[in-house]
């Protein structure tokens, strides 16, 4: 895989808009995610042209938000490149990257929700991306957040501690208060006590392999285009998968993964990791996890590959940092999850 030069305080990160224009509505929200990233993170933030435009001109313009993201990667000033935030139409960028340029000059690029579309095609080329926090979800929120965020945020960019072992957020929160009041910015809506952690649903023999998945809302988007990966593609994989804000039912993430067997990918990876799924009570969480199993071993005879659920990614905070590209380790028998290798080259 090709690797970006680790992140360091004092790294200079582009924001971007890919896809919606939330930070032109909310200012003030992700105002307080530039300043978490420069007194919390240690960067120096740099704004790209299109990240505060409006969502009608970023609509309109899908080549103007594909060339913010072409000049960072031209710009050997630029260290790394957060998303300001999703929403659901980044797809119609991917015609207008400049693919050449950004693979011959990797970069941190990180980013969640609607970015599943350029992170998984920039991961296909080659080049290791990551899916986590959002500078108006996630980094916003920082200082709400349990401390443990704030060190699993630098011990993944920063420290070059490997394997890495994932661990459990102690509470979770399923979104936030409302960005227009200004009294409660940046904080966030009932926290959950985190008391088991996630659950292997299946799976008897520790597996290793590479991450590749996102939203499994937005991977639809994808399908049957040019930018859907090869047959070759999924051998050695880990997918991971999570549900966006609009809560699709446990019987319609069924109906997506029944497609993933269909094209026989079952029969080639080695894993799947399921976010912890955003607002679902948890009678449609026991339904999600039946259905789950029901797919991959029932209908598609997948029955020894590990199957993770609520793990700490997604919608739902604090995220975990997920690089896709990078190579973990599963084991069913003692829950453990393990980043084994460096997302990033140690050359500088």
């Amino acid at each position: 895989m090709i690797k970006a030069k680790r992140m360091m305080p004092g790294s200079r990160i582009a924001i971007i808009s890919p896809s919606s224009g939330l930070p032109h509505l909310f200012p003030e929200i992700y105002e307080l995610g530039l300043k978490s990233l420069q007194e919390v993170m240690g960067f120096e933030v740099v704004e790209m042209p299109a990240a505060r435009m409006s969502s009608d001109d970023l609509y309109r313009n899908p080549q103007l938000r594909a060339n913010d993201i072409n000049k960072c990667f031209k710009d050997n000033s630029i260290d790394g490149v957060i998303t300001s935030i999703g929403g659901y139409e980044s797809i119609r960028i991917l015609p207008f990257l400049d693919t050449e340029t950004i693979i011959n000059n990797p970069k941190f690029i990180m980013g969640f929700s609607d970015a599943t579309t350029f992170l998984t095609y920039l991961n296909q080329l080659g080049m290791v991306t990551f899916y986590g926090p959002s500078v108006m979800a996630g980094l916003a929120q920082i200082k709400n957040l349990p401390s443990e965020y704030t060190q699993h945020l630098k011990s993944i960019l920063f420290a070059n501690q490997f394997p890495y072992e994932y661990t459990p957020f102690k509470k979770w929160t399923n979104g936030y208060r409302d960005w227009s009041d200004l009294d409660t910015l940046g904080e966030c809506e009932q926290f959950y006590e985190n008391r088991t952690g996630w659950t292997f649903l299946q799976g008897n023999s520790v597996e290793q392999g590479y991450l590749w998945g996102g939203c499994i809302d937005v991977l639809e988007f994808m399908k049957s285009t040019i930018y859907w990966p090869s047959e070759s593609f999924w051998e050695d994989k880990v997918l991971f998968f999570e549900t966006s804000e609009e809560k699709p039912s446990p019987r319609q993430v069924g109906y997506f993964l029944r497609n993933y067997g269909m094209q026989g990918i079952f029969s080639r990876i080695k894993g799947v990791i399921f976010g912890r799924a955003k607002d679902y009570t948890g009678e449609e969480k026991l339904k999600l996890n039946e259905i789950i199993v029901d797919v991959i071993k029932g209908e598609f005879g997948a029955e020894k590959i590990p199957v993770v659920v609520d793990f700490d990614f997604g919608h739902t905070d604090p995220k975990l940092i997920l690089p896709l590209g990078g190579k973990v380790e599963l084991n069913p028998d003692t829950n453990e999850i393990k980043l084994l290798d460096s997302p990033f080259t140690e050359a500088n």
